[in-house]
């Protein structure tokens, strides 16, 4: 999916990327300050309820993860950034499943979760790479197709950066997660 910006004098098509990285308030921070980013939402991917609460998200039962919807300008920032940036924020997370830091549980399962071939031929090489350095130890983040990402409650969006958290671009300052 592809969204077009009208802003003279000229227009930008943005492309969508997805990512679930534990708790979205943080995840979504790390990308608003990349420049070339120019939205995000949270919300929650790949479950089998239509339209979930937060609540029944993290009941577990519902089978969705909280993700992040990035919409980015490829001609400032390529996709391959942007899962350089996911893997980095991911850090040790990446070898347990279902958890990120003290959040547990499937809602908090990390992946790529990719729009079209191109997006999965990248998202499966940096996998690749990361894979690489520490051979003996196993990756378990999803690279997986998005099949839905529903929208979280609005006062889930830009969470952190309404607690006081600067979003600036390039901005350097530790993520503290809850505000």
């Amino acid at each position: 999916m592809s969204v077009t910006l009208l802003a003279p004098p000229c227009a930008t098509t943005l492309e969508e990327a997805t990512f679930a990285g534990g708790c979205f308030w943080g995840v979504e921070l790390a990308f608003q300050r990349e420049p070339g980013v120019a939205a995000t939402a949270v919300g929650y991917a790949m479950g089998d309820v239509p339209n979930p609460t937060y609540e029944a998200v993290c009941s577990g039962a519902t089978g969705h993860t909280e993700a992040v919807k990035v919409m980015y300008d490829p001609a400032l920032v390529s996709f391959e950034r942007l899962c350089d940036l996911f893997w980095d924020r991911l850090g040790e997370n990446r070898y347990a499943p279902n958890q990120v830091g003290n959040d547990r549980g499937t809602q908090y399962r990390h992946g790529i979760y990719y729009r079209d071939a191109a997006q999965r031929d990248v998202a499966l090489k940096t996998f690749d790479v990361e894979s690489a350095r520490f051979p003996e130890r196993k990756i378990v983040t999803e690279v997986l197709p998005l099949t839905i990402f529903y929208d979280a409650e609005d006062y889930h969006m830009q969470y952190l950066q309404k607690k006081g958290q600067s979003a600036k671009k390039n901005d350097e300052a530790t993520i503290r997660c809850y505000g």
